[in-house]
């Protein structure tokens, strides 16, 4: 069922806009209830300083109102950026916003978890089809954020671009992976990794999304999904209502707004990853958001002259184990499977498609990165190293007849080949 919904003709709803709809969709339900109210962090576009203001004049009634970054493994932020992400002050958080949590989730704190049951052998090979692999684990214990079960109903509060790891991003997956332990974290990266980037980014029917699914359906607190487009920094269309039906309509929306297909592949793309992205671990978007629309052998540069880190969480083991196609890590099993399933899924997906041939890697694409990381990491990293200061952005607009690309913003959009 759908509670409310808009989709603007201008293709950026306004302020009043998004009050007047979280008002049809969420207004007058959940008078003495405590909601919990889950979010993106900073690396998903989206108004929220807006959406924050609007959804706490309209769900005043609650009895108690926390607002959850929906985290992943995505380091925790600090008070002062929560403050930025939600566009508030110090001061304001004391008065206006008093009492209202602005909370972030903690995927390795085994206390703040609760455990909703297990996935079993026989259901994640159901879930997985054609893309089941022994590497998969056995069985998946179902661990989520605990604040779901101390609230009355939960509401999602996010946008639905194409997605590396579920096809679209939005709705359940607010709740696995965003808010949940990392046994379910791992496991559907990892199954993401084994159906490849290109045949699971912007299909709305995934493996991991079945798996998501198939997960929410143990959590019995009620949930009201706000499913968001985003074109660029606009409010594009909004649909309130029931998880999975406002989500499958967001993603229909998104597929016609945030997929761009190509006439032909292009030899070498120049793809510019904003400032939102401030580790590899998501910069990384501007690699797989573009694989598919280029051609055998060409090149994606990652541009990214503001970042200096791989990842805080996971760098570690990315150093350890470097960028590779997923082939190269199922012939050489024994040897990676201690590292973190959802580490290695990120790995295949920034190095892309490919082929062993008689033990040699053939990626399909050359991936290399222009940043703040050295040569000498790039090089231990298996990626090539472009120096940016060495990167000439005017050179290289208007160039697709060339078969050149410049992505100015990429992450968000998707670049697709016609087939």
């Amino acid at each position: 069922m759908i509670n409310a919904q808009m989709i603007s003709s201008s293709g950026s709803m306004s302020e009043a806009d998004v009050r007047k709809t979280l008002e049809q969709g969420l207004g007058g339900q959940f008078k003495g209830q405590k909601l919990l109210v889950l979010v993106p962090d900073g690396t998903r576009s989206l108004p929220l300083p807006t959406l924050f203001r609007a959804a706490v004049e309209v769900l005043k009634d609650a009895r108690q109102l926390d607002f959850m970054v929906a985290l992943g493994t995505h380091p925790a932020m600090s008070e002062e950026a929560l403050n930025q992400l939600f566009g508030v002050t110090s001061e304001e958080r004391a008065t206006r916003y008093k009492g209202i949590g602005l909370l972030n989730h903690a995927w390795d704190d085994p206390a703040a978890l609760t455990t909703l049951g297990v996935m079993g052998d026989d259901e994640i090979r159901a879930l997985a089809g054609k893309n089941w692999h022994e590497s998969l684990p056995r069985e998946v214990p179902i661990r989520i954020n605990k604040a779901v079960l101390d609230h009355d109903h939960v509401i999602i509060l996010g946008p639905t671009f194409p997605h590396e790891v579920v096809g679209f991003s939005g709705g359940a997956k607010y709740l696995f992976p965003g808010i949940s332990g990392p046994e379910m974290i791992n496991a559907t990266h990892w199954l993401a990794a084994m159906a490849g980037v290109v045949g699971t980014i912007g299909i709305k029917d995934t493996p991991v999304r079945a798996m998501i699914n198939a997960a929410v359906t143990r959590l019995k607190t009620p949930v009201t999904l706000v499913a968001m487009v985003v074109v660029g920094h606009d409010l594009s269309g909004m649909f309130i209502g029931d998880l999975i039906e406002a989500w499958s309509m967001a993603a229909d929306l998104s597929a016609q707004k945030n997929i761009r297909w190509c006439q032909k592949p292009y030899q070498r793309v120049l793809s510019w990853a904003p400032p939102m992205y401030d580790e590899l671990w998501t910069a990384g978007k501007a690699m797989y958001k573009i694989e598919p629309a280029v051609a055998l052998g060409g090149e994606v540069i990652i541009y990214a002259p503001h970042l200096s880190t791989v990842s805080v969480v996971h760098g570690k083991y990315i150093y350890e184990i470097g960028y590779h196609i997923l082939p190269y890590f199922l012939a050489d099993w024994e040897r990676f499977k201690h590292i973190p399933l959802g580490v290695l899924a990120h790995s295949t997906h920034v190095r892309g498609s490919g082929v062993m041939e008689h033990g040699v890697e053939k990626p399909n694409v050359r991936v290399t990165l222009s940043s703040k990381i050295s040569p000498e990491d790039c090089a231990r990293l298996n990626l090539g190293y472009l120096n940016p200061a060495d990167v000439d952005v005017e050179a290289w607009k208007n160039r697709e007849d060339e078969g050149l690309l410049f992505v100015p913003r990429a992450g968000e959009i998707l670049f697709r080949k016609i087939p």
